[in-house]
């Protein structure tokens, strides 16, 4: 496929970050993977005045629930939003009988970590990986822990 006819390539400025991660969104966050994601368990929402500020999913994995694809809308952060799916999740784990939650997430995500371990997430010993040239890491909280 040869270049498309009127499309030039120039760096990117602080004002093309709001469409940047549009194109993001829409290039890799399908609709028919958040449906499939809520076939393999539970996915909530969090709401603020009518709008879906936040969201999380798990998937159980034998006696461990893993939690996946958390994230809060960047003018709710510092609402507690995060600390409230986080509590839900748990709750919900407690009473469907799982002994542990884990989580992998990446170094440069310092408020999302503070966060976990605010809620007494520690860093497992497991080696490091990589998702997509992403370093990634895992945490984990024994739910006998608060």
């Amino acid at each position: 496929m040869g270049p498309i006819p009127n499309t030039t390539i120039r760096y990117a400025t602080p004002n093309d970050a709001e469409a940047i991660a549009s194109l993001l969104f829409e290039s890799f966050v399908e609709y028919e993977q958040i449906v499939a994601r809520m076939s393999e368990g539970p996915v909530w929402v969090a709401i603020h005045e009518e709008e879906i500020v936040g969201t999380v999913s798990v998937v159980a994995k034998a006696e461990s629930l893993y939690i996946r694809g958390m994230a809060v809308l960047p003018s709710a952060r510092g609402a507690r939003i995060g600390a409230l799916l986080l509590t839900h999740i748990a709750e919900f784990a407690r009473r469907e009988g799982f002994a542990r939650l884990f989580l992998s997430t990446t170094p440069f995500l310092d408020r999302a970590s503070r966060l976990y371990e605010r809620f007494g997430f520690q860093r497992t010993s497991d080696e490091p990986r990589e998702l997509f040239g992403t370093p990634l890491f895992t945490m984990e909280k024994p739910l006998n822990i608060e």
